[in-house]
């Protein structure tokens, strides 16, 4: 794995990025979306994103790999301390240590902004099939990830029952006067 970077997505990575996503969206249950966004739709949620939060892509050899973002968790102020994460990789570079690199780069990150408490929400299949196994909770749990809880039967796609679960990583100390999370600051 020559020529590796990863960077803060851009506007202009959108195309790339949504190739990505779309593979996802029209072949697996690893996204309960149906419909491809529009890339239009998709660049509006890459700048809602970054407002608040680091939305990184990896490159290898210049082309974009994979992709990882943090979003809020509930999105009620006592929770500013916790966030989601979600990462895709291109298909055809799963478990080659991208997904790794680029999710130890935005947990660093979201240590720096004072953030706590990680989340994903994950897919999960009662038994694997052709469109879901069970590859996104172990790649949270070989990166310290802890099952929290499950949802049964809550995705319906491809006409089929999928749970959900979430998986929660602790990051940084809980204290009684907890300083406020350092989220960037935008010219209004």
């Amino acid at each position: 794995m020559n020529n590796i970077i990863i960077r803060d997505a851009l506007i202009e990575d959108a195309p790339q990025i949504l190739e990505i996503y779309s593979y996802y969206v029209e072949n697996t249950a690893i996204t309960f979306e149906y419909d491809v966004p529009t890339l239009s739709e998709f660049q509006n949620r890459i700048r809602k994103t970054t407002e608040r939060y680091p939305y990184f892509v990896i490159e290898q050899d210049g082309i974009i790999q994979g992709y990882a973002y943090a979003g809020p968790f509930v999105g009620r102020t006592a929770y500013d301390w916790s966030c989601e994460l979600t990462i895709y990789l291109n298909h055809a570079a799963k478990k080659c240590g991208l997904g790794r690199k680029l999710y130890e780069a935005l947990e660093d990150r979201l240590k720096e902004m004072g953030i706590l408490n990680l989340y994903a929400c994950i897919a999960f299949p009662m038994a694997e099939d052709e469109y879901l196994d069970k590859n996104s909770a172990d790649f949270h749990s070989h990166l310290g990830f802890k099952k929290v809880g499950e949802f049964h039967k809550c995705g319906y796609k491809f006409g089929r029952w999928y749970h959900m679960i979430w998986m929660e990583k602790v990051i940084g100390r809980h204290q009684d006067a907890q300083p406020p999370v350092k989220f960037p600051k935008f010219p209004k």
